[in-house]
């Protein structure tokens, strides 16, 4: 039947097997396709939106690198979390060496000021003591008289000195070694 003339057209075949339906089946058929476009243009939009976020993100974790392969992209990232990870281990080596210095230095400092002699008037005296975390370092005194001021230096180890202290000087040392806002 179909070569019968030689050339038959496709849509005489469609047509000739085409039912005619019904209005209301139109109709239903009409909805139901409206329903499907609009369904279809919802996914659509959601697809873009999360093609719009999974681009965001990515280029926050690569940059922007136009014509760079995954591999490249991934490459320069290890590169940088190396150089990232050599910079957070020297800056470890030099917090610890900083720490070891400081246990070192000048923590502690208790000053007492006093008046030695009764002829002389005010507290021009002092005793300062000078002291590390672990409580070595220096008590330096000074006694100052109407006709002249001595100073005296004395090494301090562990809080306590092998020179003889006066009063004062131990009162120094007392309240370096004082916790804070005692």
């Amino acid at each position: 039947m179909l070569f019968r003339h030689g050339k038959t057209r496709i849509a005489d075949l469609v047509c000739s097997a085409a039912m005619p339906l019904e209005q209301t089946t139109l109709s239903m058929l009409a909805v139901g396709l409206a329903i499907a476009v609009v369904l279809l243009a919802l996914w659509v939009a959601w697809l873009q939106r999360s093609h719009a976020l999974l681009r965001r993100r990515l280029t926050r974790l690569v940059g922007e690198s136009e014509g760079a392969g995954l591999d490249e992209v991934l490459d320069r990232q290890f590169r940088r979390l190396d150089s990232v990870a050599e910079r957070v281990e020297a800056l470890n080596k030099l917090h610890h060496e900083l720490e070891s210095l400081s246990q070192h230095s000048i923590q502690k400092v208790g000053v007492i000021r006093f008046n030695p002699f009764a002829d002389t008037g005010g507290d021009q005296s002092f005793a300062m003591a000078l002291l590390d975390a672990e409580g070595n370092g220096v008590v330096v005194s000074s006694l100052h008289s109407r006709t002249d001021t001595r100073i005296f230096a004395k090494q301090v180890q562990g809080g306590r000195s092998r020179h003889a202290l006066s009063d004062e000087e131990q009162d120094a040392i007392r309240k370096a070694l004082a916790p804070s806002g005692a």
